[in-house]
């Protein structure tokens, strides 16, 4: 096993100058999948299946994928594909910032219904409008191969109509989960709690990062995710250990370590009461 999970990042200058938007087949990079079927990504990913099966992991969801599949993944998640059986289609790749350089709207992406929080799931049938996402991912790679023009305007506008387009569907299919009220504040602090729970565990530090007091983000965080601070915290703890534990060699001290537990007792105990198993209890469990 690893003593870590390899993180692709994106390619920018693949085209000469900087393009942050692309489209790869799946078998363009099968060799990388074969070698890495256990990875993460530093950009979002909107992954196509046009044809054959396979399966994928994202986070702790599983899929057995077939045509008219479409896999939606945010930066940092981990994804596992069983490199046996890897399916046809094509990834549609983009950083956050080709985006936020045209629309004024920091949250643009996550508002999005599939790259939210609060998603319902990774996967979406797009059956009923195969063919109008077929057509523009064809011509997103059309624009990109163009080498006179390359138009980043048209390039982003493809973009958003598939992204608005996609996010129309999927409302229709997760309507149960949609409606949640957004916050300024809270999404903030998932963004700081992504970018710091390795080395930050403690409530005030958020609280002091957002500038407002440990009582206010506590009642915020409450009313909007039902939930404490000091429990997204941990929760973003032990998902991050359960990975290390489950995709990496490393010792149950050196995760604890990496999550900068002082003492690899506090972080037993505390992994144990929220999975009701000892981390190696845990590892052992898991069978991949």
């Amino acid at each position: 096993m690893m003593n870590s999970i390899p993180r692709y990042k994106f390619y920018k200058t693949k085209y000469g100058e900087e393009l942050l938007i692309d489209v790869v087949t799946l078998d363009s990079i099968r060799p990388y999948i074969n070698k890495t079927p256990v990875h993460t990504l530093s950009y979002f990913d909107i992954t196509f299946i046009t044809g054959g099966s396979g399966h994928l992991s994202i986070a702790d969801e599983q899929f057995s994928l077939c045509q008219g599949d479409i896999i939606f993944s945010k930066p940092g998640e981990i994804r596992a594909w069983n490199a046996e059986n890897l399916p046809q289609g094509y990834a549609l790749i983009f950083e956050e910032e080709f985006l936020l350089s045209f629309f004024n709207d920091p949250s643009f992406i996550q508002n999005l219904s599939y790259f939210n929080r609060d998603r319902a799931s990774a996967r979406l049938n797009i059956t009923s409008i195969y063919s109008r996402i077929e057509s523009l991912i064809r011509n997103i790679i059309s624009e990109i191969n163009n080498e006179h023009s390359r138009d980043k305007h048209i390039l982003r506008a493809l973009l958003y109509e598939m992204l608005m387009l996609l996010n129309r569907e999927y409302s229709k299919s997760y309507s149960a989960t949609e409606g949640k009220s957004s916050n300024r504040y809270i999404d903030h602090f998932i963004k700081l709690v992504d970018r710091d729970f390795r080395a930050h565990h403690d409530t005030a530090y958020y609280a002091n990062e957002l500038c407002i007091t440990p009582n206010y983000l506590n009642e915020l965080v409450q009313k909007t995710m039902n939930t404490s601070p000091k429990s997204y915290i941990q929760n973003r703890i032990i998902q991050e250990a359960k990975t290390l534990l489950a995709y990496t060699s490393l010792s149950v001290s050196e995760v604890a370590d990496r999550l900068s537990f002082e003492n690899p007792s506090y972080f037993i105990r505390l992994f144990r009461r929220q999975i009701r198993l000892t981390p190696l209890q845990y590892r052992h469990s898991i069978i991949r």
